[in-house]
């Protein structure tokens, strides 16, 4: 008989970044031309998103070399290693993603193929960035009610692959003069490639600090907005899945430009306000005390968008100090979904939590207006004990 609710540590975190770091100046060689012609856009674009460089899962002419499954799997492996455990104790495996390797089957059965373990219980999540804590979710509330003894939160990307000249070159995407439309455009200079995963076990790790998952917050606002991130619909035309590949076919969308990967950015300005607003509802309610923060991980699209929302708390009042603030975006790139674990990875690797900090994550995504928040402690390694 199960007695009450456990307390739930990370004990390990991993990532994998494929290839070498991509300067910008050399983007443009692996994700191709568009119509032949270099982007118009894209000095403006790194300008924005401050990004220096990022990896690629593609080489220079297209070829994969990776699938998003097989980096979730190695980053899988890595969060095992760093934990000290084995794969063969996973009792859970929940993944995240924007898009998997297939439309059909879901992202989680493909990783755990890759990884080569099992039976095991695997939770599958397709949505944005804020997905990787969909998925934490998950494992924490399995370990937590005794249904799972060891999980795993994964999360990959392969954003690289839509922004090939192949998802535009003679679509509706392209304009009069021969130029690919700035809601298409950009994500090309923003996204990039990888994948992290976070270890869990209700128990700390006797080796080294580890991090209590007090709690997990996901917040939907999607009955206020319309999508702001898509792919599958033609266009400024994300509400009307009339003129979407599911309707179409998908030589009909891609004539349409309904196939490629668009943003709209007046709608994210809006979305910024109403993320923050579900911040300061929480500091309200003191869920969160800005001041009792020691370490910020925020993920964040652009290094521009980072001092719209420092603008926005200072004159809120919910500003947690700048200098406890800590992102890799500009070093790792913008990874999507596994970027707030890429995070966790470089500081958990560096040994830089001390017992009794507390950490928050905040990770917003702009598919349909989601945002998630993440509660941790770090705690001292605690003594194994066996019977």
């Amino acid at each position: 008989m199960r007695q009450g609710l456990r307390d739930v540590y990370i004990t390990g975190a991993g990532a994998f970044l494929p290839g070498d770091p991509v300067a910008s100046a050399d983007m443009e060689r692996y994700l191709g031309q568009v119509e032949g012609r270099a982007s118009s856009l894209g000095r403006r674009a790194l300008r924005w998103n401050g990004i220096e460089t990022r990896h690629y899962a593609l080489d220079p002419d297209g070829t994969h070399r990776h699938s998003g499954a097989d980096m979730c799997a190695a980053a899988v492996r890595a969060a095992a290693e760093s934990a000290g455990e084995s794969l063969a104790a996973l009792d859970l495996l929940a993944t995240a993603t924007t898009q998997g390797d297939l439309l059909v089957p879901g992202h989680g059965v493909q990783v755990q193929a890759e990884l080569g373990v099992g039976p095991l219980e695997v939770a599958s999540f397709q949505s944005v960035c804020a997905s990787a804590l969909m998925a934490a979710k998950t494992a924490w509330l399995n370990i937590r009610a005794g249904e799972a003894d060891t999980a795993v939160a994964a999360a990959s990307e392969f954003s690289s692959r839509w922004f090939r000249p192949e998802f535009y070159d003679g679509s509706a995407l392209i304009d009069a003069k021969g130029r690919l439309g700035m809601q298409a455009d950009f994500l090309r200079w923003t996204l990039s490639d990888g994948a992290g995963a976070v270890w869990m076990r209700p128990a700390p790790s006797p080796q080294h600090v580890s991090l209590r998952v007090d709690w997990i917050d996901m917040v939907s606002l999607a009955h206020r907005y319309d999508p702001c991130m898509w792919a599958g619909a033609a266009p400024g035309r994300a509400h009307d899945l009339t003129g979407g590949w599911s309707a179409k076919g998908p030589q009909a969308a891609f004539e349409a430009g309904a196939i490629a990967l668009m943003q709209d950015f007046t709608l994210l300005k809006t979305i910024i306000r109403a993320w923050i607003g579900e911040y300061l509802k929480k500091v309200d309610a003191g869920r969160i005390i800005p001041g009792e923060i020691d370490r910020l991980l925020l993920h964040y699209s652009a290094k521009s968008l980072r001092e719209e929302i420092i603008g926005l708390l200072d004159s809120t009042g919910g500003m947690i100090d700048e200098d406890r603030w800590f992102n890799n975006l500009r070093t790792k790139g913008n990874t999507g979904s596994a970027s707030i674990w890429i995070m966790l990875e470089e500081l958990f690797a560096a040994r830089a939590f001390m017992p009794g900090e507390r950490i928050l994550c905040i990770v917003p995504e702009s598919g349909r207006a989601m945002v998630g928040f993440m509660h941790l402690t770090a705690v001292a390694p605690e003594k194994e004990t066996r019977p």
